[in-house]
């Protein structure tokens, strides 16, 4: 928790506030806001239209990390990252511990991994916004997809947030009815190869842990399929076999410090006047 923390919370809750309105005055029904970043304790409700629903915290499954996605018939997909080893802004897939990751030959974005976690329900990822890199490998992996970019290459002093989030809600608005993607399942089999920016010796502790090949600062496996993939990748990037076997009280305990992250975010709002 940092001090930068504070403004970079209201400001998220103010960015998913102005899609959620624009989505229910376009005509959605239902809007749910899954927090995914960090702790997944980030987003301050009294700041979100009260008609959307907010969960916060991640879970075992049945698509871990998200949990249940019930009935949603639609993923949009708000300040995602480019793919770790791309050019983007803060570029990262995972974690920034990752440098690359190439999932068969090709660099394997953030828009690729969650939407093809809930692509067994049906769900369709139909928006996206995030740097015009971000953007762009979204373009090229969901054909129809619509996006919308942020370009943060100038000073943040001069970068106008409220304009900015209009244009947002109106773009987001507009791909409720984008009927032109569908769920993004990628078939296997998949060869992934991990390049560990803290180099050799962490990969090697890492490949160790999970019973992976290595190369240098180089993890490498194999998958047969989407679910392997992304339940190996959770691993790698989050877990051990110790913490795994213990994961529910594990969850209860960072959902604990992340709630008291976002009071202690909302005490020092409350204090700076920004609340």
């Amino acid at each position: 928790m940092t001090r930068d923390w504070v403004p970079a919370c209201i400001g998220m809750s103010r960015d998913v506030d102005a899609v959620a309105r624009a989505l229910f005055s376009a005509g959605a029904k239902e809007v749910t806001v899954k927090d995914f970043h960090r702790t997944g304790f980030n987003l301050i409700p009294g700041l979100i239209d009260p008609r959307a629903g907010i969960v916060p915290g991640y879970c075992r499954g049945p698509v871990p990390g998200i949990g249940n996605p019930n009935k949603a018939e639609a993923l949009f997909l708000i300040g995602m990252h480019a793919a770790s080893g791309s050019h983007g802004f803060l570029s990262h897939t995972f974690t920034s511990r990752i440098q690359r990751l190439t999932v068969n030959g090709h660099l394997m974005p953030e828009v690729a991994f969650f939407s093809g976690s809930v692509a067994g329900y049906g769900i369709r990822p139909v928006f996206f916004s995030g740097c015009p890199v971000a953007c762009g490998q979204a373009h090229h992996l969901i054909p129809g997809i619509r996006t919308f970019s942020i370009d943060k290459s100038g000073p943040p002093e001069r970068f106008e947030a409220e304009p900015w989030r209009n244009r947002l809600g109106v773009a987001a608005a507009a791909a409720l009815t984008n009927h032109c993607t569908r769920p993004y399942l990628p078939k296997g089999p998949f060869r992934a190869v991990v390049l560990m920016r803290d180099g050799a010796e962490t990969a090697r502790r890492l490949a160790a842990r999970w019973g992976f090949e290595r190369s240098g600062a180089r993890i490498i496996f194999n998958a047969d399929d989407f679910a392997q993939l992304y339940m190996a990748m959770i691993r790698l990037c989050y877990l051990s076999p110790a913490s795994e076997r213990v994961l529910p009280l594990g969850l209860f305990l960072y959902h604990l410090m992340g709630r008291i992250g976002l009071a202690w975010v909302r005490r020092r709002a409350l204090q700076q006047g920004l609340l």
